[in-house]
Parts: C-alpha cells; structure tokens; sequence
C-alpha cells in the first residue's frame, strides 16, 4: 500500500510545487511517525517488556498514566512543531535546495502546521501498539499502517477529479490526508485496547506507580537510541555526497534490502518481545535462554539464505526492478555493488534487533543505548576507512561492521548478565547455516550465469525465479538433515497451518 500510495501521489502531482514541498514537510512528522510509533519501536518495545508480566487491571493504570504523560509532552511538541513551521521549513530547504521557491517555502509551512499533531499521534500509536501485542493481539497492529496509504490514496484520488492546478490546494490534500492516515490508525487501536482492558482515553496521572517508572526507564534510552539509528543514516549521506549518485544509489539498495528484512524483523520480533517479557523472573533463566537461542537461529535460518541469494543475484534484482527509462545498465551495476554490501549484513544487522529487545525485556535500555551512541562514532570511523577502500559500497559494508560489533558486544553483555550462555554450541548451527546458505548461492549464481539472458521483462522474473528458486530449494534440502530444534518447529508449524 506504500508503494500505491507513492505512486498515486506521482500521477496526480509529478514532480509540481506541491509535493516537492510535501517532502520538505514530512520530514519531521515522518520520523516521529516512524520513530514513535513504528512496530518494534522504543514506545512499543517498552510497554511490551513492562506489561507482558502484570495483570490487565495494573496494565490499565500503567497505560493510561504513559498516555497522558507522553501526551502532554508530545503536545507541547505539537504546538511548537506549529509556531516554528516556518524556520524549520526554512531551515531544510535551505540545507538542501537553495533555489527552492517562495510558492514551494510557503506550502511546505502550511503542510508542517497541518500535519503537526502527527507527533502527538505517533506517540498513542506506539503505545497502543505495544498494549495490543503485550495481549497477544498482533493482527490489528500489523494491518492498522495500511490506514495511513489509504487515505492519502482516498484523497488525492477525490482531488484529482477537480482542478489539479492550485498546488496550495494540493499540498493541503497530501497534508490532510497524511494526518487523517494517522489518526484513523490511533482510532483503530482504540476499541481493541478497551475490550482487552488494556486502558481507553481515561487521563491518569500515577507516575510514581513502579510499572510506569520502568517503561519510562526503558523509553527514554530506547527512544534516544532509535534516535542514534536515524543519525547513522545521515553520516552516510554525509560520505556518500563526495561520490556522484551514491545517495540516490543507497536509496534504492536500501528499499530493496529492507522488504525482507522488514517482513522477518515484523513476524520475529512482535510475537517474541512479550514472550521474552513473561521469562524474566530467576526461575525462567533456562527457557528464557533457549528463546534467545530460538531467537538467534531462526534469524540465520531466514537471513543468512536471503543474504547469500542478494549477493548472488544483486545485478538481475536490481536490473529487473529498476533498469527502465532514464534508469541505465551502469546505474544497474552501480545499486547492486551497493545491494551486495547491504546483503553482507542482512544476519547482523536482524540479530542485532533480537538482542537489543533481549535487554528491553530485561528493563534495561541504557546498554543498548551506549552501545548505539558508540556506533555513531564507529560508523564515522568505518565510513571513512571503507569508502576509501570500496567506494560507495564500503559505505554498505561500513553498517555491517557496525552492526557486527554491536552483535558481539549485546552477547557478551548478556552472557554476564545471565550467568553465562553457551555461545560457542550456539555459533556451530549458524555457521552450518552460513556454509549451506553459501552453497545455495553458488547455485543460483551458475544458474543465472547459465540461462540465456534477455531483455524482456517477463523472462527476466521467470529467469530470477529459476535461478532463486533452484539454490533456496537447495539450501532447504541441505538445513533440514541438520535437525536443528528450530527448523523443525517451523516445518512442524508449516504443516499445522497447511493440516497436513
């Protein structure tokens, strides 16, 4: 629905004044969307870790305090989101576009003050998120996104039947429906929270209560260290302006990399933070370190054959997706150099969320926190060295490295803080997984190499799919005789669901 949603907004404004400023207003009002109330987000992640252990009567009081607490905060932020719309629309388009014109500054003002109270609105998102999965309620959370493309689609779609001239009238549109996307997903949230007595509008103020001091604990770390992540992104296009059409490059690699990674990082993640949550009492420490385990393992059972498909099919990927129009053969070779280092990384770089929701379960947040503020400076560090070592994909290989050493470093502190955990029979399955992955690769590679290439776009997907097809084919023959605890749970799942 994201993609329709872009590609509606395309035909009813192109590239006009409209939706230029549009994506200088979203700016802000996007990130806090994504930020507080995005699916495994600190706002989610913390109230799971806290209410997964407590009865729904004490859940209630503990929501409804974070809702008002949080609520006047991201208010406040609101009304000075409205009052500094013009500076701060300013202040973007004048690090980015010097020409951009007064008719786009001024539009971009009236969008950033319509679609302010969109922090207020991510903040009650992630919170009811995070109350909804704590229940085990995942459906409603996962689909309730979906709220926000459609009614942009459903606005711009009503718009486009008058005048398209008035790009003022546009940009309220895409301003318009981008806030009602999102107060619709809050409201859909709503009765689901009250019929599972997990708190309604009720304003409670009991921030004394123990639970609220704990998700607070975890929140303000958490939401810092989400923070750092964003940060990282911009170190990159920082090193990726001194290579021509690298940033654009990294946009494209990077929404290919992150629509498996999406998808595994949603169905891992969500069902495993409130299972981790009920598991922390003294008692729980053996099944909490096996659901660790079962953690680690399924993300190498799905990652490490995606990543090893990525790297041996990068160019055709990125050929049949994007190489049309003004998109060239050398700027096909030019994202999948770039996709190649990103698939180096997928494992890490999933493992690493795994863990860091192991310490938020554990109510801690500053360890991953301090870990997040020194992989600021460590992806400056890599960033540098490996550009000018690979070039724009040393800046793909600069995450991984990060990620990698944040990995090492989660583990040993949770082997500490856990008594210890048996690291070295953990790592056996992995690299079996590794090599098989690497196998699976192999075969796709001389699959791809050997078909007779073309330029039709319905051969290209048959081509690909032969090719990935054949070596994930190969991969699962070859995971299934190593009788790991976890593929065969998942085989057994498979064929619950399939009632064979």
């Amino acid at each position: 629905m994201g993609l329709v949603r872009q590609v509606t907004i395309a035909w009813a404004f192109g590239v006009g004044e409209a939706v230029d400023a549009y994506n200088y207003a979203y700016v802000i009002p996007g990130f806090l969307l994504i930020l507080l109330g995005g699916i495994n987000g600190p706002f989610h992640s913390s109230i799971v870790s806290v209410v997964s252990r407590r009865p729904k009567a004490e859940a209630k009081e503990i929501i409804e305090t974070v809702n008002t607490i949080v609520g006047l905060f991201l208010i406040c932020l609101t009304a000075l989101l409205v009052y500094f719309a013009e500076p701060i629309t300013s202040l973007w388009q004048g690090l980015t576009a010097s020409d951009v014109g007064l008719t786009t500054k001024g539009i971009a003002t009236e969008q950033l003050r319509i679609m302010a109270p969109m922090a207020l609105l991510a903040g009650l998102i992630g919170i009811g998120f995070g109350a909804l999965n704590a229940s085990n309620q995942f459906w409603l959370p996962s689909l309730s996104p979906l709220l926000s493309s459609v009614a942009v689609v459903v606005a711009v779609g009503i718009f486009a039947l008058g005048d398209r001239t008035d790009p003022w009238q546009g940009g309220r549109v895409l301003a318009w429906g981008t806030l009602v996307g999102a107060l619709l997903q809050w409201l859909a949230q709503i009765p689901a929270q009250i019929r599972s007595g997990l708190g309604g509008l009720r304003l409670r103020w009991q921030l004394g209560h123990p639970g609220v001091q704990e998700i607070l604990a975890i929140l303000i770390p958490a939401t810092l260290s989400s923070g750092l992540l964003y940060i990282n992104v911009n170190v990159d296009l920082f090193f990726a302006a001194y290579i021509p059409q690298a940033a654009a490059a990294l946009g494209y690699a990077q929404l290919l990399i992150q629509t498996p990674l999406g998808l595994v990082s949603n169905m891992l993640l969500v069902p495993l933070m409130p299972a981790l949550s009920r598991l922390t009492a003294p008692t729980d420490v053996p099944e909490f370190k096996q659901l660790i385990r079962q953690g680690i393992i399924v993300t190498a059972l799905t990652m490490l054959p995606l990543s090893a498909l990525f790297i041996a099919l990068a160019d055709p990927i990125v050929s049949l997706v994007y190489e049309r129009g003004q998109f060239t053969r050398e700027a096909s070779q030019f994202v999948a150099s770039i996709l190649v280092g990103y698939g180096v990384g997928m494992f890490v770089y999933l493992g690493r969320d795994v863990l860091v929701r192991v310490f938020y379960a554990l109510g801690d947040g500053d360890t991953p926190f301090r870990l997040s503020l020194l992989g600021v400076f460590l992806n400056i560090l890599f960033d540098w060295l490996w550009v000018g070592q690979f070039g724009a994909p040393g800046l793909a290989v600069a995450t991984a490295t990060v990620n990698l050493i944040s990995l090492v470093f989660l583990l040993l502190f949770l082997a500490k803080r856990l008594g210890g955990l048996p690291l070295l029979a953990w790592s056996i399955p992995i690299a079996q997984i590794a090599l098989v992955s690497t196998i699976g690769g192999a075969v796709s590679w001389l699959v791809i190499k050997i078909l007779p290439a073309s330029a039709n776009f319905y051969w290209q997907c048959l081509h690909l799919s032969l090719a990935g097809g054949m070596g994930l084919l190969l991969t699962i023959l070859l995971i299934v005789p190593l009788k790991l605890p976890e593929m065969e749970l998942i085989i057994s799942k498979i064929k619950t669901k399939l009632k064979l």
